[in-house]
């Protein structure tokens, strides 16, 4: 009897250290890391007050690669020699699953950022990626590439951190990143709505999606909530299918490609 006993407690330890092993494995919160505590639980905030014209944008125009056929372009599995500088202004067009939207991006609010987001734009590196993480009245999450191969090409291509010279406004796109320096790589959030917050916490924004823009950003599915979402590391190792078969209702991106230099009145 003792040996049942014995046999069941000791059964009973396993089970609850192999647990919180998993959970420990599992518990790092995803970009950005710090904001994700402060995600309000409130429903989508109304339409916010309009925000200042931007700088004025550049007459050069860049140059688009070839979507790929089929699959990926090769290009990306050398994250290190993708490293083109970008253009002053340029503009991106998503076009998404639930309607197209376009992102304008001024290299001069945060360099890097640009650059790097213009050199994974410029080769397709989103498209048919998903927005995997949706926090209604906090952000839109996207950026972990739909096929494995590339999710490990990019997993450890960090940018340097840079100064925060616009505020997280509604509308503004950030790179999401951990509360270790320097861990910016290739995912990126939409606020929907003012993020001040953020500001103090080094994210610093280098594009936005303009006012009907973000009516698309708003109608992104939203309702399978931020603890019952996808692993991110699942994404990176399955890709897409992974996705579909354990959230079908999220929408992706079809594509995203350069379409040019920003107006020089363009307003977010």
């Amino acid at each position: 009897m003792k040996r049942v006993k014995w046999f069941i407690a000791a059964m009973a330890m396993g089970t609850l250290f192999f647990g919180c092993k998993a959970k420990e494995q599992t518990a790092e919160a995803p970009p950005p890391e710090q904001p994700k505590a402060e995600a309000p639980i409130a429903a989508k905030p109304e339409t916010p007050a309009p925000v200042p014209a931007q700088p004025e944008a550049a007459s050069s125009t860049p140059a688009a690669a070839a979507a790929p056929k089929s699959g990926y372009d090769r290009a990306l599995l050398r994250a290190a020699m993708l490293k083109e500088k970008a253009p002053d202004t340029f503009r991106v067009k998503f076009t998404t699953t639930r309607g197209d939207f376009i992102v304008t991006v001024n290299r001069a609010w945060a360099p890097i950022g640009a650059d790097r987001f213009y050199n994974l734009v410029k080769h397709h590196f989103y498209d048919n990626a998903s927005f995997f993480r949706v926090v209604p009245g906090f952000i839109v999450q996207f950026g972990i590439s739909a096929y494995p191969p590339v999710a490990a090409a990019w997993d450890q291509a960090n940018i340097q951190d840079e100064p925060v010279t616009q505020s997280n406004k509604r509308g503004y796109l950030t790179y999401a990143k951990t509360s270790m320096p320097n861990t910016r790589s290739t995912q990126i959030f939409i606020n929907l709505k003012d993020n001040a917050g953020l500001d103090r916490q080094g994210f610093s924004p280098f594009g936005y999606v303009d006012a009907q823009g973000m009516k698309v950003v708003d109608m992104l599915y939203d309702q399978y909530g931020d603890n019952a979402g996808p692993d991110q590391d699942q994404i990176s190792k399955l890709g897409k299918p992974y996705l579909d078969k354990g959230w079908p209702k999220l929408d992706s991106i079809k594509t995203a490609i350069l379409t040019g230099p920003a107006p020089a009145a363009a307003k977010p």
